[in-house]
């Protein structure tokens, strides 16, 4: 199985990895032709195209002037330490150990506007560029014009080595719309998380991305390797709910945070 999750807009550069190995994002040249574009663009123009404040603006304008090919300990860091949102606060993996780390790079895909797809130890400078961006290309009006079927085959060719490919959708509507379903081979199962609220269950954002990530940390730490073991997951108080599922849709409800 594959797991997919969307990057986080929060990032930590201050925090040294506590591990050594890293690998190369595997788009480098197509993501080079985008910091092209970007670097055209002035920060009133970033922060218009983004929704950024100013300050904001400024920095990713920084960030993309300083953009390097060349990826090193100075300027970059493994993409699954960097990113510091919601679902890495879950994934925590800062706290699994080299062979946890190995587990995941060989099945853990991060969808970004930027990079395409980084494995979990792909060295990652840090960036703003969501997927949804309306940024106009040779390849059309936006990214997924851009990347249009690259992240699909990729992911086929990852999936390829598995005699029933599985893909482990962990991601949001916003990322996984740049997977093209049309060229994608392997069957795709969705994850949701509800929390019980005022008498009925719902999905509450912030602890959805964290559920997330702590189901890509289950399935690292007992090596998951079929759809069925997925429905262990028991972490925080969250619980299978097989009446509210689907084959390719498995829904787990808790009734209140753990």
């Amino acid at each position: 199985m594959l797991f997919l999750l969307s990057p986080a807009k929060s990032l930590d550069y201050d925090t040294p990895p506590h591990v050594s190995t890293y690998t190369r994002p595997l788009f480098t040249r197509q993501s080079a032709e985008l910091i092209d574009v970007l670097q055209t663009k002035t920060p009133q123009q970033i922060s218009t195209l983004m929704k950024l404040s100013d300050a904001l603006s400024g920095l990713n304008v920084a960030r993309y002037q300083a953009w390097s090919s060349r990826f090193t300990a100075k300027n970059s860091k493994q993409a699954v330490l960097a990113f510091n949102g919601d679902v890495y606060e879950g994934l925590d993996a800062k706290t699994l150990n080299e062979q946890q780390l190995g587990w995941a790079q060989e099945h853990v895909c991060i969808l970004s506007g930027l990079y395409g797809v980084l494995r979990p130890l792909d060295r990652m400078q840090p960036y703003r560029l969501e997927m949804g961006t309306a940024l106009a290309t040779g390849q059309g009006k936006n990214l997924y014009q851009f990347w249009g079927a690259q992240i699909a085959e990729y992911l086929n060719q990852r999936a390829a080595a598995h005699t029933a490919p599985v893909i482990v959708n962990l991601a949001s509507e916003e990322y996984f719309k740049a997977v093209d379903r049309k060229a994608l081979k392997a069957r795709v199962v969705s994850c949701v998380f509800e929390e019980f609220r005022a008498g009925k269950y719902k999905i509450i954002s912030f602890m959805a991305k964290r559920a997330r990530g702590l189901m890509v940390r289950y399935a690292t730490e007992h090596k998951l390797a079929t759809v069925k073991k997925l429905e262990g997951f028991d972490v925080e108080g969250y619980r299978f709910d097989p009446a509210a599922s689907e084959a390719d849709r498995l829904v787990f409800r808790r009734t209140q945070a753990a």
